[in-house]
């Protein structure tokens, strides 16, 4: 089993990318990353750096713990090197994010704040990640669609984060066992405000890589922003025998 991968960041229509994405590839395990700072000036991007450090360049292929044990831990310890960073640039510096590990075929995983995962398996959306917002709160009360979350006044009102004192738990979601065709999108909240869930599926139908369904959504997306539309960031990840 491997993992056809691919990444792309952008700043958009900003002055800076606070955005960071990174992924680790070794043997038949992997650990892959988005996440989205929130500090403003340029902090946004120490959070969200930090983030990529301790969850992917820190690793060395082995888990040593339950992955989903591993993964809180890590983003523990993000959330606390965060914390720290506040003291010592006297500001608030922030980040979402949305982490996918793999240990030998089996895969979990996580997010805090509304970068998002679609896992995808056998040419079906399975699951995705619930965001940590005002407007997912209103969505599962049956106020809005989940499409309508996209352009709600609430999207952007974030219940956690790393780098909060009290409101950084990471939310984990059931683990699952790969097969040769799954696939794995991970995004920061400038793509999927513009983009539906049924365009990540149909999307990667048309594609035969991992690169070729991210290029897809970028089109989908870069067609429908503005001129001030926020970082832009994707991870596609399809397994492979």
């Amino acid at each position: 089993m491997g993992f056809d991968v691919f990444d792309y960041s952008s700043q958009g229509g900003r002055a800076y990318n606070e955005d960071a994405v990174s992924y680790k590839v070794i043997g038949n395990s992997g650990v892959f990353v988005v996440a989205d700072g929130l500090g403003g000036h340029q902090y946004g991007e120490l959070a969200s750096s930090c983030i990529c450090d301790v969850l992917v360049d820190a690793w060395n292929g082995a888990f040593m713990q339950d992955t989903a044990i591993w993964l809180q831990n890590q983003i523990a310890l993000s959330n606390n090197r965060i914390l720290k960073l506040q003291e010592e640039k006297r500001a608030v510096l922030k980040s979402t994010v949305v982490a996918l590990a793999v240990d030998n075929g089996k895969a979990v995983w996580t997010n805090v704040g509304d970068s998002r995962l679609y896992y995808l398996h056998d040419g079906e959306l399975i699951s995705y990640t619930n965001d940590h917002s005002v407007a997912y709160k209103k969505y599962a009360a049956g106020m809005i669609t989940r499409d309508q979350i996209r352009t709600d006044e609430d999207q952007s009102s974030l219940l956690r984060s790393v780098g909060s004192p009290e409101r950084s738990a990471p939310e984990l979601y059931p683990p699952v066992y790969l097969q040769p065709g799954d696939a794995f999108m991970l995004c920061s909240d400038g793509l999927w405000e513009y983009i539906s869930d049924g365009e990540v599926l149909i999307d990667l139908l048309k594609a035969t890589t991992a690169k070729e369904w991210a290029e897809n959504l970028l089109l989908r997306a870069i067609d429908r922003v503005n001129g001030k539309h926020d970082n832009i960031s994707i991870l596609t990840v399809m397994v492979t025998p």
